[in-house]
């Protein structure tokens, strides 16, 4: 038999082993172009950040985290009053406004956001769904809410009771945030949940667990990157949490669907003389007769359960931990209440418009705890404001509520807490 190194042929490993290494030279050689590449467009994209933000002076920033360590320091706004860029990281920036006068002129413009709800839609699509859903926001549909809310919230207080006895401290938000999703259910969607008397329930969870990891992504400077982020444990408990709000929010609108399909649950809706929100959403028609498609439905309605419980419950627990730090006002806002009841137990629509101390005592805690403390648009033009600085298109902007409420060139003394109160 003739040997393989006799007849001068190379073995097959050998010519495998030529094959793998050209393999590995390519894969390297492709692998080092992606990240020059990256490099390149790093590098440009931060001088076009700094060129973009150049006009306005700004905290000195640290080489790789930016600004994220200097995020919610109030001194900020007191030595930039009108506004200042923030970097998250060396790569990515927007630009934090702190005064009014931005803000009215970035609200005057409108731009882009990455939610879908009618909250923060803009152009024609917001047009559409905003005339789709006119109905649902006429004043009168609040009124017998009103009645729904109260008895949300006398099994909150009814709960509230028996921990009492148990002389424990309590956390109250997570309490309040079932009231809160209760009452919406109840008023925009029809929907007995009965959360408050379940053990556990996995939408609250859900949103706290979304709010935790949106803040927490911003902080991260790799996980800016989605490909990062969707491959990290913290991008897998975000899409989890994602996928338990979306069931809870397909599992109400395929009920409702369910249920008009019988003809008797379709003529009482038809009777209402108001229709509450997932009513006007699934029967809305444009003039061409085409309603809202169920990715919109379902934003929709994602914008509505999210904001309209969540926030509301951040509201009326900071309401509650202002009113601790100063009883005697609290004490004044409940005297106020009980001469407006009288006799009743329970508060009715025209009794609203009588609580004024009340009233004031609330906003004034808004004002030092806004619930959404701040809002983001992506410019789709370029923008100039009153003073004539000027933001090209694309650039990324924050309009921060907190901030603009404590903003010293515009309030006196404003973090103390009910001001106008003690002007009175």
């Amino acid at each position: 038999m003739t040997s393989v190194l006799g007849t001068g042929l190379k073995p097959a490993w050998s010519w495998l082993g030529v094959d793998i290494y050209r393999i590995f030279h390519l894969a390297a050689v492709f692998g080092l172009t992606c990240v020059v590449l990256k490099v390149i467009q790093l590098y440009h994209q931060r001088q076009e950040l700094i060129k973009a933000f150049s006009r306005f002076p700004g905290h000195p920033t640290h080489w790789l985290y930016g600004h994220v360590h200097e995020v919610g320091k109030e001194q900020l706004s007191q030595k930039y009053p009108y506004a200042f860029p923030v970097w998250f990281g060396s790569f990515s920036a927007f630009l934090n406004i702190t005064h009014p006068e931005y803000a009215k002129v970035l609200f005057a413009r409108g731009g882009k956001s990455w939610w879908k709800g009618l909250l923060v839609l803009h152009g024609p699509k917001w047009y559409q769904h905003r005339k789709l859903l006119t109905p649902g926001f006429h004043y009168d549909v609040l009124k017998p809410y009103v009645p729904l809310i109260a008895d949300s919230t006398k099994v909150m207080l009814d709960k509230w009771e028996q921990l009492i006895a148990q002389e424990k401290s309590v956390e109250l938000f997570e309490h309040v945030s079932l009231m809160t999703l209760d009452s919406i259910m109840k008023c925009a969607f029809s929907y007995q949940s009965n959360c408050q008397t379940d053990r556990s329930n996995s939408y609250i969870q859900a949103v706290f667990d979304i709010s935790y990891l949106v803040n927490h992504r911003l902080r991260i400077f790799p996980y800016h990157n989605d490909l990062i982020y969707w491959l990290s444990p913290h991008g897998f408990q975000f899409r989890k949490a994602c996928q338990l709000a979306h069931h809870h929010t397909d599992k109400v609108i395929q009920e409702r669907k369910e249920s008009l399909k019988d003809e008797r649950e379709r003529e009482k809706v038809q009777k209402k003389r108001h229709l509450d929100f997932l009513d006007i959403l699934l029967h809305a028609k444009d003039e061409n007769g085409a309603g809202l498609s169920d990715e919109d439905l379902r934003a929709e309605v994602d914008t509505f359960m999210f904001e309209g419980h969540d926030t509301t419950a951040s509201g009326i627990s900071w309401l509650l931990y202002c009113m601790a730090l100063y009883p005697e006002h609290q004490q004044r806002c409940r005297e106020e209440i009980k001469e407006i009841l009288g006799d009743r137990t329970t508060i009715q629509w025209d009794d609203l418009g009588k609580m004024t101390y009340s009233t004031m005592c609330i906003k004034e805690s808004l004002r030092l705890y806004p619930p959404v403390p701040g809002v983001s648009r992506q410019l789709s033009k370029p923008i100039t404001f009153h003073d004539g600085r000027t933001l090209p298109e694309g650039s990324l902007v924050a309009v921060s509520i907190y901030l603009i409420h404590r903003n010293p060139s515009m309030w006196k003394d404003p973090l103390v807490c009910f001001l106008f109160t003690f002007s009175n």
